[in-house]
């Protein structure tokens, strides 16, 4: 299940979810185990007892993030299944989930407990979703949620393919959605959010949804947000 990108760092595919009109997204989620043994869990899925028993060998969960408020279907669990874990909040997540116990909500400013190991930036301005967006340092590693997508061709059917082709969700690489990049309404934040995270030395880039970029991932990020820098769609 726990798949080995890079030292200190795993990838979990999870079960397929239905989302709103009946669209189906795979579920990714990203392991980090931090310099002091804690593991950094970026965007949980469906805990099963395999990935809970495979987990504590790695070592203590210490910090579950939830990088947007799309994120939070699984937080629950993991949250009654490690109460002693931090919860990490994206701007929005608290009002939406009063149920759960936040320790922060996540800003530019990594907290101290890996502020050494991994950066984020907050992607603002956007009327869907605020997403935060991590860099792991070690591994040259940006990880992107919703931001950026990537389904195989054949994966929707129906008028569902239509939709996704034209949303620009079944492209060769990870790219914004359309709907995401009409949805800037505020282009000044946004752009100052990817000023920062193309100011990274991204080796690789990380998505929930679709196949990762395993090379020249600070090329292929300048190439997917060219549309935002240069003000058009």
């Amino acid at each position: 299940m726990l798949q080995s990108f890079a030292p200190e760092f795993w990838l979990v595919d999870g079960p397929v979810i239905t989302a709103a009109l009946g669209f189906h997204y795979s579920t990714r989620m990203a392991v980090i185990r931090l310099q002091d043994g804690g593991l950094f869990i970026w965007s949980p899925i469906a805990l099963s007892e395999e990935l809970k028993d495979q987990l504590d060998i790695l070592g203590p969960v210490r910090h579950i993030i939830a990088p947007n408020h799309l994120h939070d279907s699984f937080l629950t669990d993991w949250a009654t299944a490690y109460p002693e874990a931090q919860l990490h909040a994206a701007p929005g997540l608290a009002e939406k989930r009063p149920d759960l116990s936040f320790t922060s909500t996540l800003s530019n400013k990594a907290p101290a407990e890996w502020q050494y190991e991994v950066c984020q930036s907050v992607v603002g301005g956007n009327s869907i979703t605020t997403e935060v967006v991590f860099f792991h340092k070690a591994s040259r590693t940006t990880l992107f949620t919703d931001l950026l997508q990537q389904f195989p061709k054949g994966w929707f059917r129906g008028w569902r393919a239509l939709i996704a082709r034209l949303d620009l969700m079944t492209e060769p690489t990870p790219s914004v959605p359309r709907k995401f990049r009409v949805a800037f309404r505020d282009k000044t934040t946004a752009r100052k959010a990817l000023k920062r995270i193309l100011g990274w030395p991204t080796k690789a880039v990380v998505v929930a949804h679709g196949d990762p970029v395993t090379a020249n991932g600070a090329a292929y990020l300048d190439r997917a947000f060219r549309w935002l820098k240069v003000n058009s769609y």
